[in-house]
């Protein structure tokens, strides 16, 4: 990155990619226009429950996603963005005012060729509260060798090596560790806090772990063969670590008390995700 370069909001294209977001996608691109960004682009696996319609009036461009994996879909709006920024954000996701500016200062000071925003889920409940404390304890601002949704990017950078269109959830993880491989690419978690609107229930809670344990069967499967066995260790442990024994750590003693069986049930849940992922695999194969 050029540290010379000074961007805006303005130099920014939003990509959204959406499935059946009603109940959310207004919200997500009146902040987004409210930002003052460039462009927002919408990528669109054809919803049926009048999202397309909503999107039609906030977007520049509204694009059909055919329905292979996040990753295509994100790349197919990356391939339409112009600016020289990339914001991808979740439809589910609303930027409060002054977070992108966050984003993009986090970005230009570090040096940095990606950062994210921290994400605070809307709600009281303990379902909310639980994904709250582990968001807290396992999401810190500063450098980060991964980092998620939403994240800001460079857009030529991104444009010449977009995400792998083989991946259906961990694509964030797959494109981080390439660029870092392969480019020496830095990443960071900025200050800006995003709200998550919508994950208030177990079923939602559920629909995480189960891309996060799928992420970690496609990783496992497709890059294993090259670990040695302390790096497959590391790979088969890195649930409990990050979503259970880090949080725990770090956050207050009470707050990690109340926390614990969320936790825990929370990192089982994505181990069971896992193991599913990896079978339905082998059966494919076999």
């Amino acid at each position: 990155m050029n540290t010379a370069d000074h961007f805006s909001p303005s130099d920014v294209s939003a990509v959204v990619c959406t499935l059946n977001s009603v109940a959310s996608i207004e919200r997500c691109l009146v902040s987004l226009r409210d930002a003052g960004v460039g462009e927002i682009i919408i990528v669109d696996a054809r919803s049926s429950d009048g999202t397309r319609e909503i999107a039609s009036r906030y977007a520049d461009q509204v694009l059909e996603d055919p329905g292979t994996g996040l990753g295509n879909a994100r790349n197919i709006g990356i391939a339409e963005s112009t600016k020289p920024l990339v914001l991808n954000m979740g439809s589910d996701n609303v930027l409060p005012a002054g977070q992108l500016e966050l984003m993009i200062k986090t970005l230009e000071n570090g040096n940095y060729d990606g950062v994210s925003a921290r994400t605070h889920v809307e709600g009281t409940n303990y379902p909310s509260r639980g994904l709250n404390a582990w968001r807290k304890g396992r999401f810190r601002a500063g450098p980060a060798t991964v980092i998620g949704t939403p994240t800001l990017l460079l857009g030529d950078l991104l444009r010449s090596f977009p995400y792998d269109p083989e991946r259906t959830f961990s694509d964030d993880s797959e494109l981080c560790d390439r660029w870092q491989r392969k480019l020496g690419a830095t990443f960071a978690i900025s200050d800006a806090e995003v709200v998550e609107i919508g994950k208030t229930s177990w079923d939602e809670v559920n629909r995480r772990c189960q891309m996060y344990g799928t992420s970690d069967a496609e990783i496992y499967r497709w890059e294993s063969e090259n670990w040695s066995t302390s790096r497959k260790a590391k790979s088969l442990l890195h649930p409990v670590r990050s979503d259970l024994i880090t949080p725990m750590r770090i956050l207050a003693k009470k707050e990690a008390a109340r926390a614990l069986p969320f936790l825990m049930l929370f990192t089982a849940r994505r181990y069971v995700a896992w193991l599913r992922a990896s079978q339905r695999s082998k059966s494919r194969t076999s």
